[in-house]
């Protein structure tokens, strides 16, 4: 029920939103076919338990610092710190004084008296998953290889939306009389964010270590990070819980090389690795 079906049809080059797009005049009879086969790969997924699901989240007693660091604690005392969550601002000039944004503002300081939370997630739909497509490919088949592999990935993003669901609502509880339908739950009508480690808000791949390693996501969920910070099993995803009330999603944008060598040092991390990482959202050439 929770599965966002428009990025379905955008792995097969289909452009359009769901359900729309199986009555469009252009591409509605491709994508009838398309949603089809994939209900009944689907059921047999289901009733033949074909894929594995696994999951894990937590919550760290947390505190912003100065520099745009999250401290993240093992106990409600917070005087032992387990790790050290490091995020960048946006540096670029905005119109009517808009703020820059950074993560870590959405957590208080320790100079506001607030006791505040961070949460994370890594959850897995794809147990089992290549083994299938592989089997697949070994028929010559292509094309149910490739759908496995699509089916794994909304169901992984579905486990991830329904999580956050119960995360809000059961495990923080910072928002039980939510009641939202599938479609608000797509448009993200709730309190709270889930960024993850590589996406615009948070455009460094390698704090998905950090993350793996205070969910000790390997025992837990049986998933593991690759060399360049890919997880495995593939239809995967990750990311923090942020419940403030005003926190929202966006984009760091470009960055000049002042913050990269803040940063840098911040991580303990070599300068030259520092903007390979961050390559992408440079404002200048490396």
């Amino acid at each position: 029920d929770y599965i966002d079906w428009t990025p379905f049809f955008i792995t097969w080059d289909l452009t359009g939103k769901y359900p729309k797009i199986l009555e469009d005049e252009t591409v509605g009879e491709a994508a009838r076919n398309l949603f089809n086969d994939a209900q009944q790969m689907l059921k047999d997924l289901i009733s033949n338990k074909r894929l594995k699901a696994r999951g894990v989240i937590g919550f760290w007693p947390a505190q912003r610092q100065e520099n745009d660091e999250i401290r993240v604690f093992e106990n409600e005392d917070r005087d032992q710190p387990t790790l050290t969550l490091n995020h960048l601002r946006q540096q670029a000039e905005k119109p009517d004084q808009a703020p820059n944004l950074s993560l870590a503002d959405f957590i208080a300081p320790a100079s506001s008296g607030l006791q505040d939370y961070i949460g994370g997630f890594a959850v897995t739909a794809g147990i089992g998953a290549e083994e299938l497509a592989a089997e697949y490919e070994a028929k010559q088949d292509d094309y149910n290889s490739i759908m496995v592999k699509a089916l794994a990935d909304r169901l992984a993003e579905a486990f991830a939306e329904r999580m956050h669901e119960r995360v809000r609502k059961e495990f923080w509880g910072y928002a039980p009389d939510e009641a939202l339908d599938n479609e608000l739950l797509i448009k993200e009508k709730y309190r709270g964010i889930r960024p993850a480690p590589g996406y615009p808000a948070c455009p460094d791949h390698t704090e998905k270590s950090a993350l793996f390693k205070l969910l000790n996501a390997g025992e837990n969920a049986g998933m593991k990070l690759t060399d360049h910070f890919a997880m495995t099993p593939a239809a995967a995803v990750s990311g923090f819980y942020f419940s403030h009330p005003e926190s929202k999603y966006f984009s760091v944008g470009k960055i000049n090389r002042d913050q990269v060598e803040d940063y840098s040092k911040r991580k303990g991390m070599n300068f030259e690795e520092a903007e390979r990482w961050l390559s992408p959202v440079l404002s200048y050439d490396n």
